[in-house]
């Protein structure tokens, strides 16, 4: 009878740490969700230098060609500094 009551304690331990790690998780992606939401907007020129190096590191990944970063990073140029 003991071994099934260690048996039960383990498990519902590691039940209720899997639930707080879940929960700590949840609590994580909201405070970051929310610091994203609220930090300020950066200007066009700072978003297309970041788009810049996004494309510029697959290139060297050889995820994209330089063909296509270029002719993506015009069309998202287009977009941002359009709306500038």
């Amino acid at each position: 009878m003991q071994h099934k009551a260690v048996r039960y304690v383990t498990r519902t331990t590691a039940a209720a740490a899997g639930a707080v790690a879940t929960a700590a998780t949840s609590v994580a992606a909201a405070a970051l969700a929310g610091s994203i939401i609220f930090s300020p907007v950066p200007d066009a020129s700072a978003r297309m230098e970041g788009v810049s190096e996004d494309l510029l590191r697959a290139v060297q990944l050889n995820q994209i060609t330089e063909e296509q970063a270029v002719k993506f990073e015009a069309r998202l140029a287009g977009r941002i500094l359009g709306d500038a």
